[in-house]
């Protein structure tokens, strides 16, 4: 699917995401090691600031009244917190913790993330937004990724 040009900076990190994403599902005992710190270098470098876009510039775009549109804020930001949680647990260095079951459970959730955001929350937000309002948003994105998201 061609996505909007205001979008596009989003799904580019979305690409990432599903790299580091892939190699967390695909761990083993001899690669979670290194699928981990491949995964904190992308959250570390865009994932939070990815986040943190979304959640200032793209959740509000449409009304949180909205009905199509509530359920999907709501899963955002879930999805958000959870990840967030989880690549908490996964920095955690003690021995209790299962890293290879956290790593795994993190890939699949980071994925199915990514792939809502593409395929349900972004085609609502083509839908519905007006071409000026989907073009603000877009010079919005690209200035908050300029700025680092801050």
């Amino acid at each position: 699917m061609k996505r909007s040009a205001a979008l596009s900076p989003l799904s580019r990190d979305h690409q990432h995401a599903l790299d580091a994403a892939l190699r967390l599902r695909r761990a083993n005992d001899a690669t979670v090691i290194e699928a981990i710190a491949r995964f904190e270098r992308f959250f570390d470098e865009e994932g939070r600031r990815h986040f943190t876009i979304e959640e200032d510039l793209l959740l509000p775009a449409i009304s949180v009244d909205d009905p199509e549109w509530a359920p999907c804020v709501a899963r955002i930001r879930d999805d958000h917190a959870a990840i967030r949680a989880a690549a908490g647990a996964l920095a955690d260095p003690q021995p209790a913790v299962d890293h290879l079951a956290h790593a795994r459970a993190l890939g699949e959730r980071l994925t199915a993330h990514v792939r809502f955001e593409e395929r349900v929350a972004f085609a609502i937000l083509e839908r519905r937004l007006t071409a000026p309002d989907l073009e603000r948003l877009g010079r919005a994105i690209a200035e908050a990724e300029r700025q680092g998201g801050q």
